[in-house]
């Protein structure tokens, strides 16, 4: 397929929702807040599979139901209606204390405010998931992913005493090093300058190609969008398109088609 194709669809592909060679996957997902007229009906039947070793961007406006999905998909939050697995384990079917322990063993996240522990070194906020689940990093992969990221040098150091990129670059590691199923990824770069964002784009990157990672990543930025493998649009809770082998004008291109298409049915 060209780079940059674009591929109109409603749906991805129809995979069982139980289907163990998907990373995460949901089918139905329908999420509702409120009740009555002030509902809002944030996911309307989305059906997505995040294929092994794959790297997806999922874009659209604000209240497109872009971080909704994110935190279904991730078991931070519950569905209203449909299914959701992560590496072959469903989702609504855990308790409170599965599902814990699954986000801790399966799941690695990188959110846009770090969410690091303030008065953790580098180096425990890394291993904190690991350690919550009672085990210990592989200390040669620890190693490499620490060398890779280059903050060796950094690990005995406090969040407050790192610049902006090593702190994000701490955030990679510790999703990498418990090597989990699938990273979600929500906004990763937005509170990083250019450089320092290009070049933990560059990071997640190899960590699928290098690593056989499986990264989902929300973003409003066609230039860090096109380092995916995928591209996926949001409106009004549906998947309703996307871009294979994206560039960046070509995602450009599509969501100003988009939102053109929108403004006038709105009209």
């Amino acid at each position: 397929m060209p780079q940059g194709s674009v591929v109109a669809m409603t749906t991805t592909t129809e995979t069982p929702i139980s289907d163990t060679s998907a990373a995460a996957s949901v089918s139905g997902a329908v999420k509702v807040y409120g009740k009555g007229n002030t509902s809002v009906r944030a996911l309307d039947g989305v059906d997505l599979v995040l294929p092994r070793g794959g790297f997806t961007a999922v874009m659209g406006p604000s209240g497109s139901g872009k971080s909704t999905l994110m935190h279904c998909m991730a078991g931070l939050d519950t569905l209203t209606e449909g299914s959701a697995q992560i590496g072959g384990e469903r989702l609504e079917t855990l308790k409170d204390a599965a599902l814990t322990k699954l986000r801790r063993r399966k799941v690695g996240f990188i959110f846009q405010a770090f969410n690091l522990i303030q008065t953790l070194t580098g180096r425990e906020n890394i291993e904190l998931p690991l350690r919550l689940d009672g085990e210990k990093p592989d200390a040669k992969w620890f190693h490499e992913v620490v060398s890779r990221l280059g903050i060796e040098d950094r690990l005995d150091h406090t969040p407050t005493e790192l610049s902006g990129g090593q702190i994000q670059r701490v955030a990679v590691a510790r999703a990498l090093v418990s090597r989990p199923d699938v990273i979600f990824a929500d906004e990763p770069t937005g509170n990083l300058d250019t450089t320092s964002g290009a070049e933990v784009l560059a990071l997640m990157r190899a960590a699928v190609d290098e690593y056989g990672q499986t990264i989902v990543m929300v973003t409003h930025d066609p230039n860090s969008a096109s380092v995916a493998d995928r591209v996926l649009f949001l409106f009004d809770g549906r998947i309703v398109d996307s871009i294979e082998e994206p560039t960046a004008d070509a995602v450009f291109e599509r969501m100003r088609s988009l939102s053109t298409v929108r403004t006038e049915g709105v009209s």
